[in-house]
């Protein structure tokens, strides 16, 4: 059997650092004027960013173009999970809109929760919600959007709600047995899935503790704008009017968590979740079919008089995420061209070189771990590909694999949502309806925990030897 361009490489003739770096640098450039001067979609610069690596893999590195085409069909394929489960979650939107299960939540959230401590609350029940679930993008898609009308009601701006709902979704994530990214880390670096969970504890939990205090703080601020009463209390006339509201309208979210908890499989999942709110809105709301036929292909409209209200609900559908799916595709087509091509593995070598201890492996794993982000666009492709770079030379160096398993996840994991073409920053502006770079600032558990997990590493906290860790804990 043929090798792969990447094998060959490996093995034969290394590409150039030069060579590696000149289609990063061109989709940097490319996404800056595309985005600063001519404001075009993501997925365009992307499109040329790939065409630049893949004639410099055919015609500089010699590649066939049916490695390359493989690569990209394999990157592709690694992702198809999640492509399904974005399309799902935009059904899912429009169907639970409709049935009244979003505005439900919304109503009895802003007649509960106390706008003192919104914030905290948020993050708090959202990271419980994520952690059941096992998923950042069913928290944000459901109970996030909920928290974001909630938030909003009480004169808090969408971004900020957003950036909590974040950071919650993907700790939980991170934290969660149920997680694709929390069982994959372990697996790539040779370390149990509960042993990896409890060495997490040291940094994310800290960097939860920080982002607490954070939002504290920032709740305070918008409490001294009072007078947001009247306002609360014309959203809730405003949804009793569109809507009928009752508690019952809440037990699909329960429902949604008891089947991911009883580890009924994602997809399933979210299809009985979608079926749920489409009975709502035809058994509760009254929808007709051909109105719940045109709210899953082109998401709700909502027309209640409140324009904030109703830029919140309108929203949803399989067609409002095709924008989302083609983003996807395209950066995991310039992934699978610079990882089938070698450049990515170049670029991580030479990075490697430069590691001098614990405290600089640690790094310059996170920073590739955030690099296979930015290059790839893919959280999976991130953990994947940098565990696999890093294992064997953790190995050498007598560190436990959990060191490696928890750096993959405080910095590939928990960056992914902060990129704006990456699929998971995608997924949360769509969702949340608030772009990437509006959030960013606000996702304060996000921000903090590579920071967190760069100290650890280099005052040596938390950092287990390979010959302490129990043999059970160790899975070669």
């Amino acid at each position: 059997m043929d090798k792969s361009c990447a094998e060959r490489n490996v093995k034969e003739k290394n590409p150039g650092l030069i060579i590696s770096l000149i289609p990063i640098l061109s989709v940097f450039l490319l996404l800056f004027f595309s985005l600063t001067k001519y404001h075009l979609d993501i997925q365009i610069p992307l499109i040329f960013a790939s065409i630049i690596a893949a004639t410099i893999a055919v015609v500089v590195l010699k590649c066939p173009w049916k490695d390359i085409e493989s690569g990209i069909v394999d990157s592709i394929q690694n992702a198809m999970q999640a492509i399904l489960i974005a399309c799902l979650i935009g059904l899912i939107i429009g169907a639970w809109i409709a049935g009244g299960i979003v505005p439900s939540l919304i109503y009895y959230g802003l007649k509960i929760l106390s706008p003192k401590f919104f914030l905290v609350t948020c993050l708090i029940v959202c990271s419980i919600v994520a952690v059941a679930t096992g998923s950042s993008w069913t928290t944000a898609g459901t109970l996030g959007v909920a928290m974001v009308g909630i938030g909003s009601g009480m004169g808090i701006p969408a971004a900020v709600t957003a950036g909590a709902v974040v950071s919650a979704a993907y700790f939980g994530d991170k934290m969660s047995p149920f997680s694709d990214t929390t069982n994959l880390a372990p697996a790539v670096s040779g370390t149990t899935l509960f042993a990896h969970i409890r060495h997490m504890m040291y940094t994310a939990g800290t960097s939860y503790v920080i982002a607490i205090a954070m939002f504290l703080f920032l709740n305070m601020r918008y409490m001294r704008n009072k007078g947001n009463e009247s306002d609360i209390a014309g959203v809730l006339v405003s949804l009793k009017e569109q809507f009928l509201i009752s508690p019952l309208l809440m037990l699909p979210l329960l429902v949604l968590i008891l089947m991911i908890c009883f580890k009924i499989p994602a997809i399933p999942g979210l299809v009985a979740s979608m079926l749920l709110g489409v009975f709502c809105a035809i058994a509760v709301q009254g929808q007709g079919i051909k109105e719940i036929g045109t709210v899953l292909s082109y998401g709700y409209e909502c027309s209640t008089g409140n324009a904030a209200l109703d830029e919140l609900l309108s929203k949803g559908g399989l067609q409002n995420m095709m924008w989302t799916v083609s983003l996807i595709l395209c950066s995991l087509t310039f992934g699978g061209i610079m990882h089938r091509s070698g450049m990515l593995g170049t670029i991580a070598r030479s990075i490697l070189k430069v590691a001098k201890g614990t405290g600089g492996l640690i790094t310059a794993t996170g920073l590739t771990a955030v690099f296979v982000n930015l290059v790839c666009g893919e959280q999976y492709l991130s953990i994947l590909l940098t565990g696999r770079m890093y294992k064997e030379e953790f190995k050498k160096r007598n560190l436990a694999p959990q060191n490696l398993s928890r750096t993959l996840e405080d910095f590939g994991t928990i960056t992914s949502p902060l990129i704006p073409w990456t699929t998971c920053a995608v997924a949360m502006s769509s969702y949340l309806n608030v772009p990437t770079l509006e959030y960013l600032p606000y996702c304060f558990l996000n921000i903090i925990n590579p920071v967190v997990a760069i100290v650890f590493a280099y005052t040596g906290f938390s950092i287990r030897k390979r010959d302490q860790v129990a043999k059970e804990d160790l899975l070669d």
